[in-house]
Parts: structure tokens; sequence; C-alpha cells
């Protein structure tokens, strides 16, 4: 079930809760990810409000938006580079895509495993990407105040194992949002120095779990022999050690 996308816009730029998880989520980001220089960045979902810092290194960026969601134009102020698509079917050429986000697109899919094959198409080999989903044992995933409280929550061994099963290879992970989802003063107050005690937490104490991966390519098989050859040919022995007949002195004039 996906959100409407004004839903989402209201709560990520017009809402303090939704200012202050858009500041931690992307802060995670941008510090596993500080330099994009030259490269093709691409979030779906709803992960625009993570994408503003690699405007202007990026080579390019691009916001995919699922149909059922709507799309709005981003950013604000600048050309538009957000679309909207199917879930499943990108306008993206294969191979191009060196960092994806998805946020609001996993746990919202109705065919999770044919958009991780989606992703795995667009990324080119070795590019990275981060998954930011609702922690199911962490109370985001129970308020109905925030979008992370929609969709299907993950645990990290599930997040992780469904992962693996398309091919991706996990770099690292973290939890976030360990304040309430609450727009209290008080809470917001404490959002920072919550965060940092969080780091030293277990993760299922966050809001939302935070995975990057990778996409690592097989090495090709090289043509020609696949094993050392057991019994080698004996047509070219004696050159190097004449055969015993040889020096026995019967074939000498």
């Amino acid at each position: 079930m996906h959100l409407d996308v004004l839903d989402l816009r209201n709560f990520y730029y017009r809402s303090a809760l939704g200012r202050g998880a858009q500041k931690v989520i992307r802060d995670e980001l941008v510090s596993w990810w500080p330099n994009v220089k030259g490269q093709t960045v691409a979030g779906f979902g709803f992960a625009v409000p993570l994408l503003r810092p690699f405007l202007a290194d990026a080579r390019r960026v691009i916001g995919l938006m699922p149909g059922p969601q709507g799309v709005m134009p981003w950013p604000a102020g600048q050309p538009n580079v957000s679309v909207l698509c199917h879930d499943t079917l990108w306008p993206i050429e294969t191979g191009v895509v060196d960092k994806l986000v998805l946020m609001h697109g996993l746990e919202t899919s109705e065919n999770p495993t044919a958009l991780l094959d989606e992703c795995w198409r667009v990324l080119g080999p070795g590019g990275k990407a981060v998954f930011v989903v609702p922690n199911r044992a962490g109370i985001w995933s129970r308020s109905d105040n925030t979008p992370f409280g929609y969709g299907r929550p993950y645990s990290m061994g599930q997040l992780e194992s469904q992962l693996r099963k398309h091919r991706f290879v996990t770099e690292r992970s973290q939890s976030a949002l360990y304040q309430p989802p609450s727009g209290k003063r008080v809470w917001r107050k404490f959002a920072g120095p919550l965060e940092k005690v969080g780091h030293h937490m277990p993760i299922a104490t966050g809001g939302v779990l935070i995975v990057e991966v990778s996409k690592q390519m097989a090495a090709p098989t090289r043509p020609g022999l696949t094993e050392a050859v057991r019994r080698p040919l004996k047509a070219l022995e004696g050159i190097a050690k004449p055969a015993p007949e040889a020096v026995s002195g019967r074939d000498l004039p």
C-alpha cells in the first residue's frame, strides 16, 4: 500500500517531526556516501528528501516515484528531476546507476521481489544501494503519525535475507530514529543526543533500519581447460631425459 505523495510531502517538509526525521536519516546517508562526484544517484519511493546533498556534485540525480503514490516536482526552485514510474519498470538504462536509495518503496510495494530485481538491473557493477525501512521492533512502525507506520516492517535478519536472495552483498547496517515519533518539543530538543546514544545501543531499538548493499558481479569463466591435466601426454618424454635404451650402446654403429 503506497502512501499519497501529498501526505509524504506534508510530513517531511511541513512538520517538525518529519523535518527532524529527514535530517537524521539524510545525515547518516551522507556520512556513508561523502563523495558522489560524477556519479548517477537515483532514489525510489519517496527518497527525494535524502537526495538534496547530492545535487551539487553528482553527474545526475533522479527521483523515481511509483504510480500509486503519485509524483511531485522536485527539487523546488530548480529543474525538475522527479519522474512517475511503475514499481517494477523504471525508465533507466541497465547498469547506469552508481548509487541507489529506497525509502517508502520496498515495504509498500505489492511486488517486492520484482522491485528488487529492478534495483539489481539498474545498478552498475560495484554499485551501492541503501534501503531505509520501518523497524519491526521499533515504536515508529506502530504509530500512524508517521509514514513508517504503514507497509510491512522488517527485522534486520528479514531484510538482509531478502536482499541476499537477490544477490546483494550487505556492506553495513545501522538503525536510526531513536526518539519517540512525537511532535512534542521536548522530544525534538533531545533528538540529537538520543541519536548519538542510540548508535551504541542494539539495532532493534531504532525506528528505522538502514542497510547498504553492493552489486557484486561473478568473475567470468575463462575459455579453455578448466582444470590441470592429470595425465600429461608422453609424446615429448625423453627430450629432457633420454630413454634408457637410447644410451645403452646397442644403437651405436
